[in-house]
């Protein structure tokens, strides 16, 4: 997947093409998904307009030349050459491709009247039960098969709702040791994103998190992979549901298995644990502690992987050089703009990102001047001062503000040494349960 960026000028969009040619993730995510779950991210490049048009349309044909996906496929290549018909090899893979869904379609007809008694399938608790009432009205196990066949067909032609009901199924009526087993979990959490049913698709994802963690058969290596790509499906999951970020954090930070897999294999994924830990940083009451880790984290992984987001990072709290901050922020922007999993969180991070800036500006000084401030956080003094007196009112704030002289007054805070003590044993129970399993599983 090469695609150049669109030639620009000495322009406030130079900026914007000169980031993204260094730091657009999408190539480098390519290697880690599906291609079905490729498709969102180059459909949000060509709504962005940064990369030539054609190129990208190119791209997209390139991508369904390996799916059943014929019709979008045709659909493309005609808007690529308008004054062309698709050629005769597109054609032809179209006739293939419904003779075998028909074909496939056939094959699961036992199966569709089963599943048209309701009544019966409820009152189903176990797994055996449900293989039983499937023999009992004709399908043997053997023919299983044909289900996972069918549903992965489905799937390769872009019917996500019916590959999902498929090969959830198809997931009851088989064992875990099933060689098609994993691929089940990977084909049904992929169809759950792709239509944008999150809170299914976490369910699933938690399944299939199960199943690889508790895989001791398989070989590390293996497993290393297998967490790496989950690593990057559950970036579409985190990204959307509610509760998401701190599920991000607990996995890609806390979870050592994981954090592993991320600095062995995928270490630009840093990009949104930064992301996570920055936006949710107000809203946890463990933020300093979880900041303090990150930090860890990107000086070890220093060589590894740069970008603006974690450039912002080492400037603000292992350089302390806040005018690096501040500039890094402005790339930021740009980056998360143009970022198709964190450009939703755009609003918050920049609104976080300042305040961590004037947290760790107030830590070294007492008394700030405004102005001073306002170009700190490359805001207009006016806006600056706004900015303050509503973290001041929202009791976000311990200061008071100078209006003659234009000062921000710190007041001065000493914890208590009950604050202190609880201070200190902030995510211990936490640390426990991580030793706990690691010692477990040894």
């Amino acid at each position: 997947l090469r695609l150049a960026t669109k030639e620009s000028s000495a322009s406030a969009g130079s900026l914007v093409a000169f980031v993204m040619a260094a730091h657009d993730l999408t190539p480098t995510m390519r290697k880690f998904l599906d291609r079905h779950l490729v498709f969102p991210l180059l459909e949000f490049l060509s709504a962005r307009g940064i990369y030539d048009e054609r190129e990208m349309l190119e791209a997209k044909v390139n991508l369904l030349a390996n799916t059943q996906m014929v019709d979008f496929a045709m659909d493309i290549y005609q808007r690529l050459h308008p004054d062309k018909e698709p050629p005769e090899s597109m054609v032809e893979k179209r006739s293939l491709v419904v003779a075998r869904l028909t074909e496939l379609k056939t094959a699961t007809v036992p199966f569709l009247a089963v599943m048209e008694e309701q009544e019966e399938i409820e009152k189903i608790r176990e797994q055996t039960e449900l293989i039983e009432l499937f023999e009992r009205k004709g399908v043997k196990q053997e023919s299983f098969i044909n289900l996972y066949h069918f549903a992965k067909f489905r799937f390769d032609c872009g019917n996500y709702q019916g590959a999902a009901e498929y090969l959830d199924l198809f997931r009851q009526l088989t064992v875990q040791s099933d060689e098609n087993y994993l691929n089940t979990l990977w084909g049904k959490l992929a169809c759950e994103i792709l239509m944008q049913n999150w809170d299914v698709a976490l369910e699933d994802l938690n399944r299939l998190r199960e199943n690889i963690d508790q895989n001791m058969l398989a070989p590390p290596l293996a497993i290393l992979q297998q967490r790496s790509w989950l690593v990057h499906w559950s970036l579409f999951v985190f990204f959307n549901h509610p509760k998401g970020c701190d599920d991000l954090i607990q996995m890609f930070l806390r979870d050592t298995s994981y954090l592993s897999a991320i600095q062995t294999m995928c270490p630009h994924i840093l990009r949104y644990l930064t992301t996570a830990v920055i936006t949710s940083h107000r809203q946890r009451g463990d933020g300093q502690e979880i900041l303090k880790e990150l930090v860890k984290v990107i000086q070890q992984e220093t060589n590894s992987y740069r970008d603006p987001i974690i450039e912002f990072v080492e400037a603000l709290f292992v350089k302390f050089d806040f005018d690096g901050a501040r500039e890094k922020l402005s790339e930021c922007e740009v980056v998360l703009k143009h970022d198709f999993f964190v450009v939703a969180c755009l609003e918050s991070f920049v609104e976080n990102a300042r305040l961590l800036i004037f947290e760790t500006f107030c830590r070294i000084h007492q008394c700030i001047s405004i102005d001073m401030l306002a170009e700190k956080l490359a805001m207009t003094p006016d806006r600056a001062e706004q900015w303050i007196v509503d973290l001041i009112r929202n009791a976000r704030l311990d200061a008071k503000i100078d209006s003659e002289k234009r000062h921000v007054v710190m007041t001065k805070s000493t914890l208590s040494v009950y604050e202190q003590v609880v201070e200190k044993t902030k995510g211990l129970t936490m640390r426990a349960q991580t030793l706990s399993q690691l010692i477990s599983k040894k």
